[in-house]
């Protein structure tokens, strides 16, 4: 389920990422378009202007040069170019002028430049008409007067103005318009850029949540190939749980009936003991028999004092016993708490606190761990590692310097095996399993215990997720085999389920 939020919460967002630079394309795109329209517009208006400008400039040049050929000629056909001038001139003002009629800059001087095409074309005018006349002499004096040429020279000034003003303002544009398509062209590559982006995130996004789909069917099909398999598992572990509490009913029941029936049987021979005592003592200086007064005698100095022998011992035994179940009890309820440790360190750890166990033994202990961390309960998984350890240096071999070797690796999928060998007394084949009962012990008893370690210890590995076996030869060593989950909170989840 967070992996179905994750994926669609990735999905819209790179979703959106996409919609807003496709967006941000779009407008800018459209921005550019209208900029590049306007400045079109500008472009073509300020073309047609500049066009006009030179139509005029035009114009009254070839008015002019019509002129002086006819001047020097006398020739009617030079004033060809004069007449067509003169003809277009007016229209070609017009347009000029509307042209500039909504840019200030032009047409403030505008009526300077309409006065010297005027002046200039009544110039032409008067010489042309004087030379038609036979007048040459007036026609080439009007055109020394150089008022001619300073008309032309403002002319030509005032539309060299225009088309410099023109020209700058066209540069601008062109300017602007290579400006925009740079842009233009930038936002493009980096708009597609993060389009192949965003792209590439939605496809590592789909091919992970797909490639995650496949992980979880896989686990599926493998969970449902063995639901089998552990439902057997499952099925064997209540049998022998079953047993093992049929087992310790029996155990118990019998362990602590026998101290019961000695209690009992010895608090009837107390009775008997204490009617001959009392018979001496209520006698109330009565006469007695040689035979009860022996009788009293013998409670006082044996009977009594060994029947409160063994009721005290097996007192004490009940006791023990008791304190025994108490302790795997307490155990059995304490909370189980999985943390991440670091496996040869733990081993290190606990082979530390034995260590002088091992050496007043003159013993060496060899350890090999190919395992990294595990999650796991430490404080159980000391507890386990301790009591083998202290066995193993408690019933080692007398006359033989106690070897003891700790190996740990991988054990299966999820699984890891602790070994613990040492080369001690052994266990004989038929006590393999009958070692890890409550109160049972086998071998030579030459030290003191209750036969509840390796019961306690199969009890913590059990609670682990895990279980314990041993590998023995009398006479040779002892090797106890334990096998537990990598990470015991699977364990704690899958039984919870």
């Amino acid at each position: 389920m967070k992996s179905t939020t994750t994926f669609i919460r990735s999905t819209l967002i790179m979703l959106g990422v996409g919609v807003a630079v496709l967006i941000g394309i779009v407008g800018f795109s459209l921005w550019l378009a209208n900029l590049n329209s306007n400045v079109a517009d500008e472009t073509a208006s300020l073309r047609r202007l500049r066009t006009s400008i030179v139509n005029v400039l035009t114009s009254v040049q070839d008015a002019e040069t019509g002129q002086r050929g006819f001047l020097l000629t006398q020739d009617q056909s030079y004033l060809a170019p004069y007449n067509k001038a003169l003809a277009e001139l007016p229209a070609k003002t017009k347009a000029l002028a509307d042209n500039v009629s909504s840019r200030p800059e032009y047409s403030i001087r505008l009526p300077e430049l309409d006065m010297a095409i005027d002046a200039k074309m009544a110039e032409l005018a008067d010489t042309i008409a004087l030379t038609k006349g036979d007048d040459l002499a007036a026609a080439r004096s009007r055109m020394k007067s150089n008022d001619g040429r300073d008309q032309m020279d403002r002319i030509r000034a005032i539309l060299n103005d225009y088309l410099s003003i023109t020209d700058d303002r066209l540069r601008v544009l062109v300017a602007q318009q290579l400006s925009a398509a740079n842009t233009l062209q930038w936002v493009t590559t980096g708009g597609a850029i993060a389009i192949v982006f965003v792209l590439g995130g939605a496809l590592f996004i789909i091919f992970g949540h797909v490639s995650e789909l496949s992980r979880t069917r896989e686990e599926i099909m493998a969970l449902n190939a063995g639901l089998e398999e552990r439902v057997d598992e499952r099925t064997h572990d209540l049998i022998r749980a079953n047993q093992e509490i049929q087992k310790f009913a029996y155990i118990v029941t019998h362990d602590l009936r026998a101290p019961l029936v000695n209690i009992m049987g010895f608090l009837a021979e107390f009775d008997t003991s204490l009617k001959a005592v009392s018979a001496y003592v209520l006698s109330e200086g009565k006469p007695l028999s040689e035979n009860e007064v022996r009788d009293a005698q013998l409670a006082v100095k044996e009977d009594l004092p060994e029947a409160m022998g063994f009721i005290r011992s097996s007192t004490r035994k009940m006791d023990a016993l008791i304190n025994a179940i108490l302790k795997i009890s307490r155990d059995g309820r304490r909370k189980i708490q999985p943390e991440r440790i670091a496996l040869k360190a733990t081993i290190d750890a606990t082979i530390a606190s034995v260590q002088h166990q091992i050496v007043a033994s003159e013993g060496k202990i060899e350890t090999t761990v190919k395992v990294g961390d595990i999650v796991t309960d430490k404080f159980s998984l000391e507890q386990i590692l301790g009591n083998l350890l202290d066995n193993a240096v408690k019933y080692h071999m007398p006359g033989r310097p106690l070897s003891l070797a700790v190996t740990a690796y991988p054990f299966g999928k999820g699984r890891i095996r602790i070994d613990v060998k040492d080369n001690g007394r052994g266990i004989a084949e038929k006590d393999h399993e009958r070692v890890f009962e409550l109160f049972r012990r086998a071998g030579e008893q030459d030290q003191q215990g209750e036969g509840i370690g390796l019961a306690h210890v199969r009890s913590l590995v059990r609670n682990l997720g895990g279980d314990i076996t041993v590998k023995s030869e009398l006479g040779v060593g002892s090797t106890f085999m334990i096998d537990l989950p990598v990470d015991l909170t699977k364990i704690i989840r899958s039984i919870e389920l």
